[in-house]
């Protein structure tokens, strides 16, 4: 993955966190310096719990982490 690609994930990540954490990420832990394989961890609850808007923020992350592969 590229340095703007992980720069990009990351900020992604974050976000979900901060936006959805209570609802969807409520049992689940942020990480300081998130993989590509956390970022795709948390897909699956923000797509379950995370409504629309959560379904669109896991799949821009799902894209960028598979945008390489």
């Amino acid at each position: 993955m590229t340095d703007d690609r992980t720069t990009e994930m990351q900020t992604l990540y974050r976000e979900a966190f901060r936006n959805f954490g209570a609802v969807a990420l409520w049992n689940m832990r942020a990480v300081e310096e998130p993989t590509r394989a956390d970022a795709l961890a948390i897909t699956a609850a923000l797509r379950t719990h995370g409504r629309m808007d959560g379904r669109r923020l896991a799949e821009r992350i799902e894209e960028i982490c598979r945008a390489d592969h």
